[in-house]
């Protein structure tokens, strides 16, 4: 019965997730294949429209499993290598057992076992799969054993440092009463289906996912100290693991059945490069903004926009929500070789991609927060020609901000993240029908803010006219010329009138010129007027207004024109914007604007604070996102910041960019002042953070400005409540 009720769910959620608007890629991501199904090991083959992770089901029976055990290189040089370097063997031993958090052996549970005709150990649940962490497989390969949970969505139970990792560090963090209450839900004691069972299944998934190569030289025990100084690998583990411990009450649902958002997207990437010969190893800047899709066919033209779509079912009287995305997007670089030689590679360079979650179940937490994790399906681009390469993204931890809604038929208004995302640009060949892996491309540490604003059909930006906003944006601009690098963030006023914003803003730009050395210059301002218009979307049911919008410097663009600054978008009643900035004056780039107000900001709460940081010396780049870090507000004019971030560090002269690292420093006091209008400024010596907040009290929107030492520091970042 267990598993007949998670296959079902499952399904469900395959189904629903698409719906809303039927225009977007969402409805095709929700429908594509998973190409790995019946491969047992992606070692060398490539499809889009699939997470990295392999799936070997073929022959299964619905309550079966399979076992498949990956031992690190340094264990044995046998066996069939997969893509992270271990390698697939037949274990000498396994076993499944109940346990507990002391991980102890607590007696089997009722199953058989048999051998398929490849060798591989195939475990019947006569009672059903086990949907919770009590149930471990075992496995013995010589001296190395390894652990996995038993309950894995795709049912290849992959018993490797990743599983045991996973085994580590998850059960053993719960203390008795917590583990309780996990399996309580597992079970529905609680006489209320509980949603946040599938944690489990989806987390023993995942972990599988992520592209993190271990060297060939390292054991077990090195394998696992790999995985602990990968922050972002560790960082979600244990986000994860705290997610679990949600009961049955915590799993809300959106008010509307279905809602669709405008996606307004930053990814902001550092990294190395292997594409060229002459540069390779070389540090490389990012930044990726969201773009609509034309796509041609015989049916004729369609628009593909970055959208996000949350729906809302019960299933067996689970209240779930789920949600997928699709994202195109284009992207910009900036090799930084050594030498202090700079080469810009333009969005001309790739062909559009997409960035696109697979569709899944999250929890809504008291109408404030969306929880998940989520996984990321591969791309590939310039197939068909002589250089296609496949391009993967690891999972991340979803915690998102949503708005309440303002009643039972409408969704919140916005879903506001920041969130981080490795992962690679493979090189493609081409045999036959399928596309074989072959070296690593790049390297790519990813940061990312989300904004997603409600669809509104029939919006029109007149709507905007005699109201006034605050706004900030962050931009960078890649030359080769003597400037190669500069980081522009600024903070300012707006009022609209007539479709024409006027407007008063200060701006810091964070520079590198050609010789490598580092400048900042805050006395930028600018005043000049901008234009502000719809931008018509064009839908199956024709051409509609959706709340997208255009912002140009001076004669408003066309619907299916590229504006002069960047496309956007509004909430339906126009209290907050935000804008992908793109080849615009100000950079590639994100824009805010939140309507201005007259209420104080709040004197009390803690708010989630999510967004990047890039960071400059002489001699090296670094970025830094704050991943889920506190900022506590303790009275009208203090409050305190809780910093904890991914950093990864490209040092220019020997050409070495480091893994992201999980920094958690001491806390920094700060001084809290409002300066009016919904403005806010946050102060400790150096550190600067000024913007505003909302009208709801409930989220801040942040420039970031620092100096430490030879080090000069900018970025953006948000703020926002915690139930």
């Amino acid at each position: 019965m267990r598993f007949t009720l998670g296959l079902l769910l499952s399904s469900t959620l395959v189904l629903t997730a698409g719906c809303g608007s039927g225009e977007d890629a969402i409805a095709g991501a929700a429908g594509q294949p998973n190409d790995f199904a019946g491969s047992k090991n992606p070692v060398d083959d490539f499809s889009s429209g699939s997470t990295g992770d392999s799936s070997n089901t073929g022959g299964l029976a619905s309550n079966e499993v399979r076992v498949t055990m990956e031992v690190p290189g340094g264990v044995t040089s046998d066996g069939e290598p997969t893509r992270r370097n271990l390698r697939i063997v037949q274990p000498d031993r396994v076993s499944v057992y109940y346990t507990n958090p002391a991980l102890q052996n607590l007696g089997e549970p009722s199953i058989s076992s048999r051998t398929d005709s490849e060798g591989f150990t195939i475990i019947e649940f006569t009672e059903g799969l086990p949907l919770g962490p009590d149930v471990i497989i075992d496995a013995s390969y010589g001296n190395t054993r390894m652990r996995a949970l038993a309950a894995d969505a795709d049912r290849d139970v992959k018993v490797n440092p990743f599983s045991e990792y996973l085994v580590r560090n998850t059960l053993s963090s719960y203390t008795a009463g917590e583990f309780q209450t996990i399996l309580d839900c597992v079970a529905d004691e609680g006489g209320e289906l509980c949603l946040n069972k599938y944690v489990w299944s989806t987390l023993a998934d995942q972990v599988h996912d992520f592209e993190i190569e271990i060297p060939s030289n390292v054991g077990l025990g090195g394998a696992l100290d790999i995985l602990e100084d990968r922050g972002d690998f560790a960082r979600y583990v244990s986000a994860m693991a705290d997610y679990a411990v949600l009961d049955e009450t915590s799993s809300g649902k959106i008010s509307a059945s279905s809602a669709d958002y405008n996606s307004v997207f930053l990814g902001i990437e550092l990294g190395q490069t292997f594409l060229e010969s002459t540069l390779s190893g070389s540090g490389q800047w990012g930044v990726r903004t969201a773009q609509e899709e034309v796509l041609t066919d015989d049916n004729g033209t369609g628009y593909v926009y970055p959208a996000l779509t949350l729906t809302s079912f019960d299933a067996f009287n689970i209240r779930v929500t789920s949600l997928a995305n699709d994202i195109p997007y284009d992207r910009e670089a900036l090799i930084h070789q050594a030498g202090n030689d700079f080469f810009v590679r333009g969005s001309e360079y790739w062909e559009r991609n997409t960035h696109s979650s697979s569709p899944g179940a999250a929890t809504l937490l008291e109408d404030t927060r969306l929880l998940a994790g989520r996984a990321l399906y591969q791309s590939i681009t310039g197939r068909g020609s002589s250089k296609i390469i496949g391009w993967t993204r690891n999972p991340y931890y979803l915690d998102a901000f949503t708005s309440a809604p303002e009643d039972e038929t409408t969704g919140p208004d916005r879903v506001i993240s920041g969130y981080f995302s490795a992962g690679k640009a493979i090189e493609l060949e081409a045999d036959g029908d399928q596309l074989r892996r072959l070296g690593t491309l790049e390297d790519q540490y990813l940061s990312v803010l989300e904004v997603n604003l409600l669809r509104k059909e029939g919006f029109d930006a007149d709507s905007l006219n005699g109201r006034d906003y605050n706004m900030l944006y962050l931009g960078t601009r890649f030359s080769d010329e003597t400037t190669p690098l500069t980081i522009e963030a600024g903070v300012g006023q707006w009022q609209i009138s007539g479709g024409t914003v006027s407007q008063s803003q200060s701006f810091t730009s964070l520079q590198r010129d050609s010789s490598g050395t580092v400048s900042t210059d805050s006395t930028g301002t600018r005043t000049e007027p901008w234009t502000l218009s719809n931008r018509t979307s064009r839908l199956s049911k024709g051409d509609v207004d959706i709340g997208r919008l255009n912002l140009d410097i001076t004669t408003a663009s066309g619907d299916f024109q590229r504006p002069d600054i960047g496309v956007g978008a509004s909430t339906p009643d126009g209290t907050l914007m935000a804008f992908n900035l793109d080849d615009s004056p100000l950079g590639d780039g994100i824009l805010i604007a939140a309507e201005q107000t007259a209420i104080t900001a709040p004197a009390t709460g803690q708010f989630r604070l999510q967004g990047v940081a890039l960071a400059l010396t002489s001699q090296t780049n670094r970025l830094r996102h704050f991943d889920n870090a506190l900022l506590t507000i303790e009275s009208s004019s203090s409050a305190t910041l809780s910093p904890i971030s991914l950093t990864t560090t490209h040092s220019v002269g020997n050409e070495t960019v480091t893994k992201p690292a999980l920094e958690s420093l001491a806390d920094i006091d700060l001084a809290f002042s409002q300066l009016g209008e919904g403005r806010v400024e946050f102060t400790s010596g150096n550190l600067v953070l000024e913007g505003f907040h909302t009208a709801s009290q409930d989220q801040f929107y942040l420039r970031l400005r620092t100096t430490g030492g030879s080090e000069e520091q900018i970025g953006l970042l948000v703020a926002t409540r915690l139930p």
